[in-house]
């Protein structure tokens, strides 16, 4: 490897960054890290933190999952590639998708299409959704409905549909056909209501008054995040995703849950959709499904579909992707979920995601920079940060970016996006390590 002055100089002239300009990664050197084990990582100086972050809220088994890593090892070595297209097949792929037809089965969802990620995964499903009205004879339903603030990866489909400007306006003009509602962002809404019940009813309002705008017919889904989490971990009334499914079934419309962060059990639940209580009809995974390892998604289908395109001839699928099902993905995910249920990590998930959310409350106490404090549904917790609580003013950039780094300096890699700090560490965090966690805030916020 490379001395580290050699990688430092040249991160931001040879590598373009996701999600920031190649100025910033010039102006502000990302963090450099070269090693990880258990729930922490360490940078190239030396420098051994708490990952807040779960990697980009996928390694929720940690670092150091062996049995991960050798299932990838072995099957590098049985058969390292083959493709699932048309005429062929491989073992762990057939095998995985039976597992998690078995896992999936309390969310009414027995199919899998095997993707490369969560965008991919988002990108099929919007397909198949219109490809299921056109095999049952209602053409005219193409149209998407989603939620703002929520974000589903960066496809067109997916930014179409994504409810956030950051991850549209550059790409304009979007796919036609895709409209938002509110969403349940009790901390600031167009309605001005604080009370969470009354604003899912709200929410619920605007998506009939949109569906009857723009007519049922012409409607092919809704996708929405169950808890929406790039958009700041926004958790809706329990209300509010059982009115939304009886308003799509209502009206004909395909439910899709995007679960790329809230499957295997981020949430304390094994999905969002079972810890609302409702039955998607597609549902979209990635992420944890390997625990981040291996590049790697799925998008597991519902009845509606199952009996639209089985046993009919003219359900051609004509989507898919060179490293769908690939043989080394499919048998990480069957180690990762193995591993996962073994574990039973959502009991943890649910008792530390309690800790942090009640300690950055106890915070809010403490600091007038925050403004907000959201969680309490596993491991997924936001902080809003403000300068001024009367107005809700964002904090400065410059005061945000003080608390990460402050928090980094202090044991703990946090997430800041925007005026949101945001926590999604692995869901085998420790009592320790999740105190580890709050007092790097606490520093932060100091500093700030």
């Amino acid at each position: 490897m490379k001395d580290s002055n050699f990688l430092k100089e040249h991160n931001g002239r040879v590598l373009w960054h996701p999600m920031t300009s190649p100025e910033d990664s010039v102006q502000n050197p990302p963090k450099i890290i070269t090693e990880s084990a258990g729930v922490t990582i360490t940078d190239i100086d030396g420098h051994c933190v708490v990952d807040a972050v779960g990697g980009l809220w996928n390694v929720n088994l940690g670092y150091s999952c062996q049995p991960v890593k050798e299932a990838i090892a072995a099957q590098l070595d049985r058969m390292p590639y083959y493709s699932t297209f048309r005429g062929t097949s491989n073992d762990a792929a057939i095998e995985l998708a039976f597992e998690l037809g078995q896992f999936f089965e309390p969310d009414g969802l027995s199919r899998a299409f095997f993707t490369s990620g969560g965008s991919d995964s988002v990108e099929t499903a919007l397909k198949l959704a219109r490809q299921y009205h056109k095999l049952r004879g209602e053409e005219g339903r193409t149209k998407f409905l989603s939620l703002k603030k929520g974000y589903h990866g960066t496809h067109f489909g997916g930014a179409s549909v994504n409810g956030n400007a950051n991850f549209r306006g550059a790409y304009e003009p979007l796919l036609p056909g895709c409209f938002h509602i509110p969403a349940p962002y009790t901390y600031r809404n167009p309605f001005g209501e604080t009370d969470p019940e009354r604003l899912a009813q709200l929410c619920a309002a605007a998506l009939e008054d949109e569906i009857a705008f723009q007519g049922a017919g012409t409607i092919a889904a809704m996708i929405m995040e169950p808890i929406l989490g790039a958009g700041g971990v926004i958790p809706p009334h329990k209300s509010f995703a059982p009115m939304v499914r009886e308003i799509c079934d209502r009206h004909g419309i395909l439910l899709i849950t995007d679960e790329v962060i809230t499957a295997y059990g981020r949430t304390g639940a094994w999905s969002g959709a079972r810890l609302w209580g409702i039955q998607p009809d597609m549902m979209c995974t990635a992420k944890a499904i390997t625990n981040g390892y291996f590049p790697f998604g799925a998008v597991m289908i519902g009845d509606k579909l199952i009996e639209a395109f089985e046993g009919n001839p003219k359900a051609k699928i004509g989507h898919g992707y060179t490293y769908s099902g690939h043989p080394v993905g499919a048998a990480a995910a069957l180690a990762c979920l193995a591993e996962t249920k073994r574990l039973n990590v959502i009991e943890n998930a649910a008792a530390r995601g309690t800790q942090l959310y009640e300690g950055c409350l106890a915070l809010q106490e403490k600091y007038d920079l925050i403004g907000d404090v959201r969680g309490g549904h596993g491991l997924m917790t936001a902080i809003e940060m403000v300068s001024d609580r009367e107005t809700k003013k964002p904090l400065d950039a410059a005061l945000a970016a003080k608390v990460q780094e402050t928090a980094y300096d202090n044991g703990a890699m946090v997430r800041v996006s925007g005026p949101n700090l945001i926590l999604s560490p692995p869901l085998i965090l420790t009592e320790t390590e999740a105190n580890t966690i709050l007092n790097a805030l606490d520093a932060g916020f100091a500093a700030a």
